[in-house]
């Protein structure tokens, strides 16, 4: 595992392009940065500057080379390398709040994008008039759309929301796609049929993941849960509370296994093998050994006293120092990851490996 800095400023998202050579970063403001690995180090090389409000979700289609940018401003970007210049594309998505979150579907011929207008736009590029539409779903969702992701075969979409409900979604264009065979979730796919809804989830829903195959969705939400919905089993829900701090983002690395990090700064392995079998592994953090020198009895008094401890020191004793905002794959499919990443509010983007 490695760490590196970019400043003080917290890190809201980030994406990576496909060689895994570039990394677009927000440094909570209305700019994309991309850094390029150069050795041991990573060098600015753009600035992706159109948004005016900040930057909420940032995502790279590895063989389009597209990234997609939304921010709090209400507008969506598609940018596109030109002559070594990214040229932005406005989207039409017609929101009138924020936008919170923004996910390319896996063939990338279309992208979605939650919003606090209740609603999720799923945009696709219509040739005809050379521009990017949107279709809006909108059934039964009550509030902000916070998280989102895909399905494998390129239709569903699952959405958290701060309505406490998760939710899956039919994303299918007619114009642009052909008509999707029956999954494991269900068989009429019309645009925008629901096809789960998961009441009270007990808080905010962070962070959405469909596994590899598809056929299980796991999410996280504020009462510091995390949940698998199983679709090979009738739908049925198991939710495990744990004892930390909630968390904001979960990934899976493999067709059982899950990582999660949020507020404790470090990530977490669950493990879901079956209905009412979803399990804490362990940390993936290896604690920091911290030298303790040898220290006089007053100062050791006087720390009690001040600080109602007598550690020395104010560092956390894991790599990063503030709450994770995002994890990312790095290497592997999601079948198998060796790698993933997480940035956070300290500003630090850290490389982590995943032994299966």
């Amino acid at each position: 595992m490695s760490l590196y800095s970019f400043g003080l400023e917290p890190l809201s998202c980030h994406a990576w392009n496909k060689d895994r050579t570039q990394i677009a970063v927000s440094p909570n403001n209305s700019v994309v940065i991309i850094y390029e690995k150069k050795g041991n180090e990573w060098a600015k090389i753009h600035e992706l500057t159109e948004h005016s409000g900040r930057i909420t979700g940032i995502d790279w289609a590895p063989e389009s080379n597209r990234i997609v940018t939304c921010a709090s401003d209400r507008n969506a970007y598609v940018w596109t390398l030109k002559d070594k210049v990214w040229k932005p594309t406005l989207v039409l998505v017609r929101i009138n709040r924020a936008a919170t979150c923004v996910k390319w579907s896996p063939l990338e011929n279309k992208f979605a994008l939650g919003s606090g207008a209740r609603l999720i736009s799923v945009c696709y590029f219509e040739k005809e008039n050379d521009w990017w539409l949107s279709k809006h779903i909108k059934k039964s969702i009550r509030s902000t759309v916070m998280c989102l992701d895909w399905h494998p075969n390129n239709i569903l979409l699952a959405a958290g929301s701060s309505d406490f409900h998760c939710r899956i979604f039919s994303a299918y264009i007619k114009e642009i796609e052909d008509k999707p065979g029956p999954t494991a979730w269900g068989a009429k796919m019309p645009f925008g049929e629901m096809l789960l809804e998961t009441r009270d989830c007990g808080g905010w829903v962070h962070s959405v993941s469909f596994s590899p195959s598809g056929d299980h969705l796991a999410w996280v939400a504020h009462n510091s849960s995390i949940s698998v919905a199983d679709a090979t089993q009738g739908k049925e829900v198991t939710q495990l509370t744990t004892d930390r701090l909630p968390l904001v983002s979960v990934l899976y690395v493999s067709p059982t296994e899950m990582v999660a990090a949020g507020h404790d700064c470090c990530p977490f392995q669950f493990s879901y093998k079956g209905p009412g079998s979803l399990k804490f592994v362990k940390k993936l953090d290896i604690p920091k050994q911290t030298s303790r020198g040898s220290m006089s009895a007053m100062q050791h008094f006087r720390n009690l006293d001040k600080k109602a401890t007598d550690d020395e020191s104010n560092e956390l004793g894991c790599l990063h120092q503030n709450s994770i905002t995002q994890l990312c794959v790095v290497s592997g499919k999601k079948t198998s990851v060796d790698k993933y990443s997480s940035v956070g509010l300290d500003g630090a983007m850290v490389l982590w490996d995943f032994k299966h």
